[in-house]
């Protein structure tokens, strides 16, 4: 199982410091959730931890130098989902998902039957076995998110890095893909890094919280150590109650 060790992250642009001195260890088979307001550097670390984006410091996947990986051996390591992937235009669900079996190809390699297995299974996991002849663009953001989901399962890498993966979508399909990712690292012991900014969804699905501001770590830990209101309040220089609902915490706007 993979290991995830980032020490001493920093990433100027324009002369702009992006992350100072930032490190971290995930464990294998751990869901951490990466928060922080706008501007905290959250999607620049998750970049920076899969490799797709290098700084100063040093980050580790599996005990080696993610610098040192080519993009194949990274790929057959971890996955990646950005907040807004690329739709290719009129392709289907079914070839869109094998897209993620493409690391696992030889050379000028073409898909197998072992491959097309993966891709059926996964698509029928995520109940999307129906739509595999449907093109992307036709359909709805719930969909079209489990199919980014799918891809980056077919990997079958044992770490998956996901951006805000419940931007835009409504709170019965931020639940679904929550769900689906729970469910997900739970059968296929997958350790799961992702950046989000509902704090209490944050809170409910992650072993640990690591809180980003100004481009460095403020706090982190489990969710209820480090989701304090006051510490809440300063970092987003607004007023910020966290409460408790039926043993979740809950963070939410505090009218005066």
């Amino acid at each position: 199982m993979t290991t995830i060790n980032a020490e001493n992250i920093v990433v100027r642009v324009d002369r702009k410091t992006i992350l100072n001195d930032v490190s971290l260890t995930v464990a294998p088979r751990e869901w951490i959730t990466i928060v922080g307001p706008n501007g905290a550097g959250k999607s620049t670390l998750l970049s920076v931890l899969a490799g797709l984006l290098t700084g100063a410091g040093q980050v580790c996947l599996d005990g080696r130098e993610v610098s040192s990986m080519s993009p194949r051996e990274r790929a057959l390591l971890a996955a990646y989902v950005p907040q807004h992937p690329e739709v290719p235009p009129g392709m289907s669900v079914q070839n869109y998902v094998l897209i993620g079996r493409t690391p696992h190809l030889s050379l000028l390699g073409v898909e197998g039957g072992d491959d097309f297995e993966v891709v059926e299974r996964v698509m029928d996991q995520l109940d999307l076995s129906h739509l595999a002849h449907r093109t992307l663009d036709s359909l709805s953001g719930g969909e079209l998110q489990r199919c980014h989901l799918a891809r980056a399962i077919a990997q079958q890498t044992s770490v998956v890095f996901f951006d805000e993966p419940t931007t835009a979508l409504d709170l019965g399909h931020q639940q679904q893909v929550l769900e689906l990712v729970s469910g997900l690292q739970e059968s296929q012991e997958l350790t799961v890094v992702m950046t989000m900014h509902d704090l209490s969804l944050a809170s409910q699905y992650s072993d640990r919280v690591f809180l980003l501001g100004e481009g460095k770590i403020v706090a982190h830990g489990r969710p209820k150590d480090v989701l304090d209101s006051e510490r809440l309040s300063s970092l987003y220089g607004a007023r910020i109650a966290v409460l408790e609902v039926d043993g979740h915490t809950v963070v939410v706007p505090d009218k005066e």
